[in-house]
């Protein structure tokens, strides 16, 4: 991914990274000559691509199969048993993990908690049970609701293509990055509150 001048930034999105890849790969570009930089294609979007001439090109995430950890190893067998148990096509042969995927895991740990913490089920009494709830994420760190907008607080990471679908994480922030749910790159965002107005 050195690149030189030029470079693309991708903001595809979901099923059509397949035939994007499939193009790039026939046109021979690899990423030493125009490095991709993708932000939604993953481990399950690279599953039926030739991945091999797509080496090197990036993508940016909060999560990648690859994140060597403890916590990561057991969400990666726990999903490969329960896929192979259950025959789930595509993944009974090779399950994959993705960061769809641990923001799914998180979310609903994350809940589980507030619920037990509310001793209810109430909606309301739920959300305000939510704020500032934190779960060891798959990513290694420790991801935490933001007590005013409920954004979560995560890692980034970018990673590079490696022949196998994987990915090489090459750089990450060093540590969670602060929940922001408006962009300060938007005109106008600056004038949003960062948490709800009460009603």
């Amino acid at each position: 991914s050195a690149g030189g001048k030029t470079a693309v930034v991708s903001t595809i999105n979901g099923d059509s990274n397949v035939p994007f890849y499939k193009e790039l790969g026939n046109a021979g570009l690899k990423a030493k000559d125009v490095p991709v930089v993708a932000f939604s294609v993953g481990e399950e979007e690279l599953r039926g691509v030739d991945t091999k001439p797509l080496v090197g090109h990036l993508a940016a995430w909060n999560y990648f199969m690859s994140i060597k950890n403890p916590t990561n190893d057991a969400f990666i067998k726990k999903w490969s048993d329960y896929a192979k148990a259950k025959g789930i096509a595509g993944h009974k042969d090779k399950p994959l993990t993705n960061d769809p995927m641990e923001a799914t895991y998180i979310g609903i740990h994350m809940w589980k908690q507030a619920v037990e913490k509310a001793k209810s089920t109430d909606v309301d009494k739920v959300i305000a049970a939510m704020a500032g709830q934190t779960f060891t994420a798959p990513s290694g760190i420790t991801s935490k609701m933001d007590e005013k907008n409920h954004h979560l607080h995560k890692s980034v990471f970018i990673g590079e293509i490696k022949a196998d679908g994987q990915f090489n994480v090459v750089w990450k922030t060093p540590g969670p990055v602060k929940a922001k749910p408006w962009s300060p790159f938007i005109e106008g965002n600056d004038k949003k509150p960062d948490e709800p107005v009460k009603k």
